[in-house]
């Protein structure tokens, strides 16, 4: 007997309310036929005569003047048999009374009342998938609170709703009552959970087109299988099948099927109540292609033949629904953009059965002209109104359309400090006027992050962080953070304000400390501590530019005594100020996982500031991302095609120091080993020179080079079984080359002796390396595993056939 039970039968007996079943059973208690008969009686009383008093007893709780203000009947009235069948019904009403009797005794009405207990506490006992909170909120008793059998079984039906969310149809709820002293009651759900009830069979009738395979892959509803442990998508929930009823519409509009229809869509429970069977009974239609396209303009200025250019569409390929409506939106913004803010653009379809293509027109017309009132901002408890509005697209005056409503409020969700976020409208002072209220509701900002992982590049690691997003509302982003890893220890301190002196300007500055030791392409130790001021400013939707100051205090140290002589160059201490930029146009749809557009940034450093470095560096790098869904037919099908180049050059004497270089492999280059493909020099055995004998030089050194090039093209694509999961695959080939020696001295020849150290792989000649990959968003972190396997390379390149890493946040 559990803990909760043990207290609560302290003194007292056990007694059920009423036999409870699944989530079939009965909607309420089985009535006591004793109570019930009294209840549905009516009052037997003889008629005629005057009631010259009520005597009420057995309230101990209820004031004898409230029972009387529940009453029809009042001294006075006459004994009347409907007047005193209302009373009784009214009496029971109230829900304070478990009994109530009504008798004439002469001329007194004689009322005999039996309370109903008072709630002492409730209790659940057998929950272990919904916490006791979550179920007291759902239901409606209360403690100190009247008890009720009837608002018990409602209580009841509540509780299995709540299992039902969670497909746990089979679950059984049994409401008791413990019967305390001074008529009070302990209420206990004991609570059966069951198993979840899962989907067995998702089947398809009426497809043509596609195969019932190909549709299960549209349904966000999966079939279980033992590789869905971490998934929810084979729990049954009604809502989400009424979603993949729209999935499959979308899908076949697509795909030019524009009568298509879902008849119904039903889950049947089996009779074991373990599982559902899910059925989708769909008419496909016919299949259509695109015909004519016509524009049809009522814009002042703006004829169709100059819209024409705005089709993004071709004639006589498949009639793609979400396709037409995109080109729509799009030459909609464009005209907006362009001094036409309330330009609206609507596509019609005129279908023709017979020849089974879809003629489309695009009217393009003004909409009504609404002007923003007055804007309100409602909810925000921490985050300063400023704040908000700044990141509003219209003010006070401003014209007002769908489209800035749909924008802002995906703005504001993109700030990351509300839960939610709704724009409400309200008529203004005059038809043309409109009142804006943006409604938010906050959550928190702040972050504790606690972690570990590995890498391939620093081994073991483990990281901790504290950050606000939001610090005092003001929208500034402040966080410190450290890790530590086998071969490598970091500290950073940063601030960020992304609307700097109340303009379109993000600044920040970080403080940071990292010491490198020995790592894959190192053979010494690197200790670099500074400061960095970021500042950054955006031209448009798409174009933005970034500077940032960096002074470097670095050091290095703690080479092996058999490196090569470039890198015990190396040691010693160097002071670093560099003035960096970078131009980025970006039309990504995603930056996190991009699936179409292209991005291109230009970047430049400046080395010489001050400090003793002095150099010149800039940097292209290029991606364009091609969907595949029209050739797949599957969202989750992308090429990416990337590539990049550097070059490095010193100028007015400075130290040239290595640790500045490009260096070709690991990321950059997978099937290499990090800095393993490019100039590297090697181990020489010990010689004798002018009669002086010096040590071998055994370990290899990368150096890096001057002038970099890389080029990429992956495939990425849906893993099978793995979309439940969070895996997705990658097929990729990688290129690259790096050259040009940059060091202090140069010890490349035999007049250099005792100091000669032969340098390799001084060449642009290009390495190529494929392979495979995948990524899992797993519960331990997100887990990234390549196998690159090295197809053209140089004869001392060191290679590298699998890259791994996961890390973890809680």
């Amino acid at each position: 007997m559990s803990s909760k039970r043990s207290a609560l039968l302290a003194s007292v007996c056990l007694v059920p309310v009423f036999l409870a079943g699944t989530a079939e059973a009965q909607d309420g208690p089985k009535p006591r036929s004793g109570m019930a008969a009294r209840r549905a009686a009516p009052v037997h009383a003889p008629t005629g005569g005057m009631i010259e008093s009520i005597d009420i007893k057995g309230n101990d709780r209820i004031e004898t003047s409230t029972v009387l203000s529940y009453m029809v009947v009042q001294p006075g009235d006459p004994f009347n048999q409907d007047q005193l069948d209302r009373s009784l019904k009214t009496l029971y009403a109230t829900g304070l009374f478990k009994d109530v009797t009504l008798h004439r005794a002469g001329n007194v009405l004689q009322v005999r009342l039996v309370e109903n207990p008072i709630v002492n506490r409730i209790v659940f006992e057998g929950n272990h998938a919904a916490k006791d909170e979550d179920l007291r909120k759902v239901i409606s008793l209360r403690p100190r609170a009247v008890f009720s059998t009837q608002i018990t079984a409602a209580d009841r039906q509540k509780i299995l709703g709540v299992y039902a969310e969670k497909a746990r149809y089979a679950a059984t709820v049994t409401p008791q009552i413990i019967r305390l002293s001074h008529n009070r009651v302990d209420v206990v759900f004991q609570i059966n959970e069951a198993q979840q009830t899962l989907i067995k069979k998702i089947s398809f009738v009426g497809n043509h087109a596609f195969s019932e395979a190909r549709l299960a892959q549209v349904v966000s509803s999966k079939e279980t299988a033992w590789y869905r442990f971490f998934a929810s998508s084979d729990e049954y929930n009604p809502e989400r099948i009424r979603y993949d009823a729209e999935l499959l519409r979308r899908f076949y509009l697509r795909n030019g099927f524009v009568d298509f229809q879902v008849r119904n869509q039903t889950g049947e429970l089996s009779p074991d109540r373990k599982s559902f069977y899910v059925t989708f009974t769909m008419e496909e239609g016919a299949r259509y292609r695109l015909g004519r396209m016509n524009i049809r303009s009522s814009l002042k200025h703006v004829s169709a033949a100059s819209l024409r250019k705005y089709i993004e569409l071709f004639a006589h390929q498949w009639y793609d629904g979400s396709a037409v409506q995109h080109n729509a939106t799009d030459m909609e913004e464009i005209l907006q953009a362009h001094g036409h803010p309330f330009a609206m653009v609507r596509p019609e379809i005129a279908r023709n059965p017979e020849k089974r293509i879809v003629d489309l027109l695009f009217d393009v017309s003004e909409g009504p002209r609404v002007y923003v009132e007055r804007i309100d901002i409602n909810g925000n408890t921490i985050t300063q109104d400023k704040v908000i509005r700044r990141q509003l697209p219209m003010a006070e005056g401003d014209p007002y359309t769908p489209a800035d409503r749909k924008y802002a409020k995906a703005i504001l969700q993109d700030l990351g400090f509300f839960s939610s976020v709704s724009l409400d409208q309200s008529p203004g002072s005059a038809p043309d006027r409109v009142n804006v209220s943006a409604n938010v509701v906050e959550k928190p900002t702040g972050e504790f992050s606690l972690g570990g992982g590995y890498s391939t590049d620093v081994g073991i690691l483990g990281n901790i962080g504290l950050k606000q997003h939001n610090l005092l509302g003001s929208g500034v982003d402040a966080g410190i953070s450290g890790t530590m890893a086998y071969y490598q220890r970091q500290a950073d301190i940063s601030v960020s304000d992304p609307y700097f002196l109340n303009r379109n300007l993000v600044a920040g500055v970080d403080i940071f400390a990292i010491e490198n030791n020995y790592q894959t392409y190192q053979n010494y130790s690197e200790g670099r501590y500074g400061i960095s001021l970021r500042m950054g400013y955006a031209y448009n939707n798409h174009l933005s530019q970034s500077w940032s100051y960096t002074l470097t205090d670095r050091n290095v140290d703690n080479a092996y005594s058999d490196a090569s002589w470039y890198v015990l160059d190396q040691t010693g201490w160097s002071l670093l100020s560099q003035l960096s930029t970078t131009l980025t146009y970006d039309t990504r749809d995603n930056r996190m996982q991009p699936h179409s557009g292209y991005v291109v940034r230009l970047g430049g450093d400046f080395a010489g500031l001050g400090g003793n470095e002095k150099y010149v560096r800039g940097k292209v790098d290029v991606a364009y991302y091609i969907p595949l869904d029209d050739l797949m037919g599957n969202h989750d099908w992308t090429v990416a095609l990337t590539g990049g180049a550097g070059e490095l050059a010193n100028w007015g004497g400075g130290r040239s120091d290595i640790i500045d270089n490009f260096y070709l492999g690991g990321n950059t280059l997978r099937g290499f080993l990090d800095g393993g493909a490019g100039p590297r020099t090697m181990g020489i055995p010990a010689y004798t020179y002018n009669g002086v004998t010096y040590p071998m030089h055994s370990q290899e050194d990368f150096i890096g080079g001057r002038f970099l090039y890389t080029a990429s093209a992956t495939v990425n694509f849906p893993m099978p079984l793995g979309a439940d999961m969070g895996i997705r695959g990658r097929y990729f080939v990688d290129a690259g080359g790096l050259d040009g020696l940059r060091v202090k001295n140069r010890y490349t020849s035999l007049n250099d002796m005792p100091r000669y150290t032969p340098v390799y792989g001084d060449t642009l000649t290009p390495r190529v390396s494929t392979g495979v990959g995948f990524s899992w968003k797993s519960p331990f972190g997100l887990i990234n595993i390549d196998l690159g396997i090295p197809v053209l390379k140089q004869k001392h390149d060191r290679t590298q056939l699998l890259r791994f890493g996961f890390g973890q946040q809680f």
